[in-house]
């Protein structure tokens, strides 16, 4: 069996093997509100909040830092800075044999570890009891259920879940792996839902 611990897979590494680059960034999004550094806005966007972002994953500080203004997921998902991190992510988890580049997708070794996570962690029925590791993975391993058991009211109001309010009003939703991302079947890029 290969362990998440193994592979070395944090909770936003582990969304973007499993929903793509939205995924990724609803995790590092959800770490940001969980610390006190981000929060929802208005019309379904996300804003910082006055805490700093302090220590966090590289992820993290690119979209506390990608919220000069607030943005709905879509438009923080089109930020530089953003963008060039999660190029940078993929780039690692190819290297790691995670992700295969052309055509992009999961390998058997990132899947094998996607299953034995989940078998290992079954998606929680409340918040009791779970550390904000807990919630980040679980969030990270079962989308959007996760974030409708888990924190509803800010995934909702943030535009995470649903079709994220007024900011992201006139675009097709894809889902949780929406714009291009890993259909959750790991059949490679694509905008599928979940």
């Amino acid at each position: 069996m290969v362990s998440s611990a193994a592979v070395g897979l944090e909770p936003q590494t582990v969304a973007l093997l499993r929903g793509g680059p939205r995924a990724a960034v609803t995790v590092a999004v959800l770490a940001l509100h969980l610390r006190g550094a981000a929060d929802a806005g208005r019309l379904g966007t996300i804003r910082t909040s006055r805490a700093s972002a302090g220590a966090g994953l590289v992820l993290e500080k690119a979209v506390h830092a990608s919220l000069y203004r607030p943005a709905g997921i879509r438009e923080l998902l089109e930020r530089p800075r953003v963008r060039r991190t999660l190029a940078e992510l993929r780039t690692e988890l190819a290297e790691a044999g995670l992700l295969r580049r052309l055509p992009p997708h999961r390998t058997r070794t990132a899947r094998r570890a996607l299953k034995e996570l989940r078998a290992t962690r079954p998606l929680p029925t409340g918040r009791e009891g779970l550390t904000t590791d807990d919630t980040l993975l679980a969030v990270a391993l079962y989308g959007d259920a996760a974030l409708t058991v888990l924190v509803p009211r800010f995934a909702a109001a943030a535009g995470l879940i649903g079709r994220g309010g007024l900011a992201e009003h006139g675009q097709s939703w894809g889902g949780e792996g929406g714009g291009i991302g890993f259909t959750d079947d790991g059949a490679g890029w694509g905008g599928g839902s979940h």
